[in-house]
């Protein structure tokens, strides 16, 4: 091959090699931006897409080098995987009939393949176990007692037939936070309902709760929530895994699980119990999010359920009444049912 034929064939090959990097440039997106720093005064943030756990941030794989698939981890929401880090959350129990209580039980296994059994205490449990369905309408936090050799076991009742996301939130002792998730399928016919419009009120069990604030994608935002009953406010909260209240953010469609923390604690000296419960969220696109709020009053635990549209902004000033029916089956054998 002579010399101008040699220089027009790699200047050809050059040309092949950018643009196919271009194309893989413009196949995978822009690099995300950095989160907003925090709200001034939040104790605690929601859990954002570049922590992609319920309660803090994932260590990387062992060898990660970066790259396109960092990226992609780091876009992704807690509890959209089953796997995540070298653990893996493995149900065992395959069969649920609606309306038929059932020991639900699995296991979460390491790095090393084998069932995880050494956990951090978190939120006064050592793991927290989440049950929505895919249409929002039902939500369970539940608490599974260690049945030996890394199983968990809970008492899990669903109340109708149809599709259902689990969550395992938790942090192994020397690791990250993280949240899992898996499908649960419970036989017969099944109806999907239509989520209900985004509403600034709710109502369980004689108590009303208002929530005030908005969500903004990609930036912390103050949810403030106030408890009355009878038309009075609420001033005696009681403590409930170790504050006021908790909730959690499950947005609508992929069912990604964002947890949201209380800004302060009880006994911190500046937290007050009730009426009022604030919190810093932030979510990471547009779009409605379910809003699940834990409150315990009278040594009952309850939860006011909202649908919630983030970049609506102030004007979404909608206060239809969204009463919560949450079934009949709760842990720990209180009546109401209960998010974290």
């Amino acid at each position: 091959m002579n010399t101008p034929v040699r220089l027009g064939a790699y200047v050809l090959g050059l040309a092949v090699v950018f643009g196919g990097a271009l194309g893989v440039g413009k196949a995978v997106g822009p690099v995300a931006a950095a989160p907003a720093d925090p709200a001034p005064g939040a104790a605690h943030t929601m859990t954002t897409p570049e922590t992609t756990a319920g309660h803090g941030s994932s260590e990387e794989p062992a060898g990660h080098t970066g790259g396109h698939t960092e990226q992609a981890a780091a876009d992704t929401p807690g509890g959209l995987q089953m796997s995540e880090n070298g653990y893996t959350l493995n149900p065992l129990t395959s069969e649920i009939k609606p309306g038929e209580p059932v020991d639900y039980r699995f296991t979460v296994t390491g790095p090393d393949g084998a069932p995880v059994t050494d956990y951090q205490v978190q939120h006064d449990k050592k793991l927290h176990f989440i049950v929505v369905s895919r249409d929002l309408a039902t939500f369970r936090h539940l608490h599974p007692s260690e049945a030996g050799g890394g199983v968990w076991s809970v008492k899990l009742t669903l109340p109708e037939a149809g599709a259902y996301r689990a969550f395992a939130d938790f942090a192994p002792t020397g690791g990250s936070p993280l949240t899992l998730g898996t499908d649960l399928f419970v036989a017969g016919d099944y109806k999907p309902r239509p989520l209900p419009a985004a509403s600034r009120t709710a109502t369980v069990d004689g108590y009303t709760v208002t929530l005030d604030g908005d969500l903004v994608p990609g930036r912390a935002s103050k949810l403030t929530l106030t408890v009355s009953k009878d038309g009075e406010p609420v001033t005696d909260l009681q403590p409930y895994l170790g504050a006021y209240g908790h909730l959690v953010a499950l947005r609508a469609g992929d069912l990604a699980y964002l947890h949201v923390h209380p800004d302060g604690a009880p006994g911190d000296g500046r937290t007050a119990a009730g009426p009022q419960i604030t919190f810093y969220a932030e979510v990471p696109s547009g779009g409605d999010y379910g809003l699940f709020l834990d409150f315990q009053h009278g040594d009952t635990v309850r939860t006011a359920a909202f649908t919630a549209t983030a970049g609506a902004g102030h004007g979404d000033d909608r206060t239809d009444d969204h009463t919560e029916d949450q079934g009949d089956e709760h842990s720990d054998g209180q009546s109401g049912g209960h998010g974290h």
